[in-house]
């Protein structure tokens, strides 16, 4: 329900449907779609949402036999998608996928070229204007995004070399849809990226900058939510903007502990994860955000506290009151400093751009001055060391 409610729909009713063997052309039994047929007749019901994955003459028969609108959760996935996503990158990975996704059936709208609203039209609606897509229509519109989208991931290149020019590490937020990510990024930030309590509220990347406890400079990255069960053409299409986790320093999966199936929505975060190719990071252990202590009776509250105080890399945390995102953010710049060398560097006084400049991005260990040297015991990240050991003789490392 909460996938249907993200899309601003009424919801009339839910039924849980017990199938005990899928039928070819309805999904359900027969004597399910009977029955769900006097309830949508009964309720006069517009749209029905089934939640799972129908083929084209599944989708096509129920109609048929209801006499409304149906569509299936990949349908409804990208409905929201498509009403939320922002950016032209955004734009692009949502029309791709919706494409994708109507390729392989009869699709009577193309209405999201045309329309005010958002979403792509799979729930009809009054005033759309339906028009019969053509196979051959869809294939060119495919071919014309991925061109488009090959443009923004190649500008997306050009600034991650940018960024890597100035090396600043990575932190990806990660999580379940309405986990509070983008309320955590705003509290660390002080941005304004739009957080509300609903699914699926970001689904364009966004990148701020964030210094930590010990004056290190950050890069913090807040990430679409992921959903089980995440139709594969979204998987495909959102490539680009996951890119970012793939290459991040430290990922953080933050999780809504007050849901009650917080459980399940760990394991298909890190499904996904691992489908995206970065099995061995889930498998070493992700930096866990326990989100959403605030909303935790008291006893349970205090036991995951006295739980987390004994997990080295879990931290519980309330991104609405403040409580516990110090000691995240503490615990990042601890697991970025395992990564960093100890080097050992011998300046001249008058040097003192190239000294600042260790000042800057690294951690001085120790120092000591004579009249013509500062010898200095420093923490780098790899990157930066190498930057160093290139650097001009004279003035600040390039």
């Amino acid at each position: 329900m909460g996938l249907a409610k993200a899309i601003d729909l009424r919801v009339i009713g839910a039924d849980l449907v017990t199938v005990s063997k899928i039928r070819p052309a309805t999904y359900l039994g027969q004597g399910g779609v009977e029955r769900l047929a006097e309830v949508i007749e009964a309720e006069e019901v517009g749209v029905a949402v089934i939640d799972t994955h129908l083929s084209p003459v599944q989708q096509r028969n129920l109609e048929r036999a209801w006499g409304c609108k149906v569509i299936d959760r990949t349908g409804l996935i990208l409905e929201i998608f498509g009403a939320r996503a922002r950016t032209r990158e955004g734009r692009l990975q949502v029309d791709l996928a919706a494409l994708s996704y109507q390729r392989s059936r009869l699709v009577r709208s193309w209405t999201h070229l045309e329309r005010q609203r958002g979403g792509f039209g799979f729930m009809g609606g009054p005033g759309e204007t339906q028009i019969e897509a053509d196979r051959r229509m869809i294939l060119e519109r495919i071919t014309r995004l991925k061109k488009e989208l090959e443009e923004v991931k190649r500008t997306r290149d050009l600034h991650r070399k940018a960024r890597k020019r100035v090396p600043y590490p990575v932190v990806a937020l990660v999580g379940y849809t309405n986990a509070g990510k983008s309320t955590l990024f705003n509290s660390v930030t002080s941005a304004e990226v739009l957080a509300r309590d609903q699914l699926f509220a970001t689904l364009d990347p966004t990148m701020r900058g964030l210094v930590l406890p010990s004056g290190r400079r950050v890069i913090l990255s807040d990430t679409v939510g992921f959903v089980s069960d995440l139709p594969t053409e979204l998987v495909a299409a959102f490539r680009a903007t996951l890119e970012e986790v793939l290459e991040a320093d430290v990922i953080v999966h933050v999780r809504d502990v007050s849901h009650p199936d917080t459980e399940a929505q760990k394991s298909d975060v890190e499904d996904v994860l691992r489908d995206l190719g970065i099995g061995e990071t889930v498998d070493r252990g992700l930096i866990e955000a326990l989100n959403k202590i605030d909303r935790l009776g008291e006893a349970e509250r205090q036991e995951l506290l006295n739980q987390t105080a004994r997990v080295p890399d879990a931290i519980a945390l309330s991104a609405v009151t403040g409580e516990g995102v110090d000691t995240l953010l503490a615990l990042l710049d601890r697991r970025l400093s395992e990564t960093r060398e100890i080097v050992e560097v011998a300046l001249p006084l008058d040097d003192g751009a190239a000294i600042s400049w260790l000042y800057a991005h690294g951690e001085v260990i120790e120092r000591s001055d004579d009249e013509t040297l500062a010898r200095m015991r420093v923490k780098l990240d790899p990157a930066d060391v190498a930057r160093f050991q290139r650097r001009p003789r004279t003035g600040e490392p390039s």
